[in-house]
């Protein structure tokens, strides 16, 4: 397998993790397993009578439930399996190569990112779900998706050779286009992780209002103290809409930005048809967020619908890096 192709599987299973992830966080088996790294002292999910019965013993404030704690296994053999083919990729990077885009320092860093992960994996669980260690977890998964995909565009060289006219325009607006992305996505999550996602069971409106009653210091405060058990969220009714309604602000937000860093890419493409294409694709992935995003309240957040809305978020967020990374390897249309 070539350094292209395994950087390539990488981003593949990283993508798997993080719906995986989603998945596990929306069908409340987020505490599946309540000990870390094992399930009730096992590698596996006990299903002998006498396993089951010991660890009911050991954990009685928690007893098995053998659906949520598979959910909660297979994703940390994928999250293990993904670290695993990240430190392949840092091994490879040490030994030399001719392509001159080989990646040296951003898989070690991935390694280093990944080590955090599994730590913010462990306090998910120790710390009872707690929203802004779950919401670091996600940021992090994020993290490490985009920056697989940011190795990917360079091993390959993918995108050598597009002209761009003012590509220092160019590179502020998608710089800026992200960076907004990233805020919508910490509010995304943090809508999820203290379980706000039907705090506003309407669309448009919330709670029948164009501007509902919020408190924003409850909302958003990030620290309530250890020893709470998070678990299906500790908030009241106006700070979880708080929160709904702000995640549906900056959705607005976003479109508006990204709509308009597709017109800019559009009017790239008099010099670099390409750049066209590069608009079109962002288009596509903002139209299949929304709808997501929509439909998630609409049909009251069908399990399958809220997971691909997360996809969604990665998808869109690999489109932009993509973007960026093709905007700073971009040169002066003359």
């Amino acid at each position: 397998m070539s350094r292209f192709q395994l950087n390539l599987a990488t981003l593949c299973l990283a993508f798997v993790v993080i719906t995986l992830g989603a998945f596990v966080r929306l069908s409340d088996a987020g505490l599946g397993c309540p000990d870390w790294p094992g399930c009730y002292g096992h590698l596996d999910v006990p299903t002998a009578q006498a396993d089951v019965a010991r660890a009911n013993e050991r954990f009685a404030h928690r007893p098995v439930e053998a659906p949520k704690a598979w959910k909660e296994m297979i994703h940390r053999y994928a999250a293990g399996t993904l670290g695993l083919l990240i430190l392949a990729m840092a091994l490879a990077a040490l030994r030399r190569s001719d392509n001159p885009h080989q990646q040296r320092a951003l898989p070690w860093v991935l390694v280093a990112l990944v080590i955090f992960q599994a730590l913010l994996g462990m306090w998910t669980v120790t710390l009872l779900l707690k929203p802004l260690i779950v919401t670091g977890h996600l940021l992090g998964g994020m993290a490490t998706f985009a920056l697989l995909g940011w190795c990917l565009y360079r091993q390959g060289n993918l995108f050598s050779g597009w002209r761009a006219r003012s590509v220092g325009t160019l590179r502020v607006a998608a710089g800026v286009a992200l960076a907004l992305l990233v805020g919508q996505i910490f509010l995304g999550a943090w809508t999820s992780t203290n379980y706000a996602a039907l705090a506003c069971p309407d669309f448009p409106t919330c709670q029948t209002y164009w501007w509902p009653p919020t408190d924003y210091p409850a909302a958003f405060t990030l620290w309530h103290g250890l020893g709470i058990n998070y678990e299906y969220g500790i908030l009241d009714s106006i700070p979880r809409a708080t929160i709904h309604w702000t995640h549906r602000l900056g959705a607005v937000l976003i479109v508006a930005v990204l709509v308009a860093l597709a017109g800019l890419l559009f009017r790239q493409g008099v010099f670099e048809r390409r750049w066209r294409g590069m608009g079109l694709t962002l288009l596509a992935a903002l139209a299949l967020q929304v709808g997501l995003g929509i439909s998630t309240v609409v049909f009251h957040l069908p399990l399958p619908v809220a997971v691909a809305h997360n996809g969604g978020a990665a998808l869109l967020l690999l489109t932009l890096v993509a973007i960026n990374h093709a905007a700073w390897r971009a040169r002066d249309h003359v």
